[in-house]
């Protein structure tokens, strides 16, 4: 995928504007995954011109290019991040601290590849989010349940 913005939009047949150029720059910068709000916060530091409504904008344009994912990262929270590398990615989200940790590898693989070769379904888009409790803030509780949710066979 082009990553750069500006080509990027003008090969898809869009204007080359200041709103979706520090989008874009926002979240290519971050280090987590940023809601709109929080892209806008960032926009607005460097030009308060620039409102939540044109980074929604900004946002669902690159989102419907493919260069910008949404997601639903354990809970309501909607964040989006650039996708400039579109590698096959997981994550795994705290449900104590709301920490989100990102997994790269082909854990995905076998399942796309069944479902393609099993079963002629052609996957446009995959997201995989794993809710449990990460290390920092202990192990899960002795509840009778594993991590699946179902009761142990002891």
């Amino acid at each position: 995928m082009n990553t750069e913005p500006a080509e990027l939009l003008r090969s898809g047949g869009h204007r080359v504007t200041d709103a979706r150029l520090r989008v874009w720059s926002v979240l290519a910068d971050a280090t987590d995954h940023l809601t709109a709000e929080e892209v806008a916060a960032a926009v607005g530091e460097v030009d308060p011109s620039i409102n939540l409504a044109s980074v929604y904008r900004s946002l669902a344009l690159f989102e419907e290019m493919g260069a910008v994912r949404q997601s639903r990262l354990g809970s309501e929270r909607v964040s989006y991040w650039e996708l400039g590398h579109p590698d096959e990615h997981f994550h795994l989200v705290c449900r104590v601290c709301g920490s989100v940790d990102h997994h790269r590898g082909s854990l995905v693989g076998p399942v796309l590849e069944h479902l393609r070769d099993g079963h002629g379904f052609a996957v446009e888009r995959i997201e995989l989010t794993v809710t449990g409790v990460c290390t920092a803030c202990g192990p899960l509780p002795n509840t009778g349940e594993n991590a699946a949710g179902s009761e142990s066979q002891e």
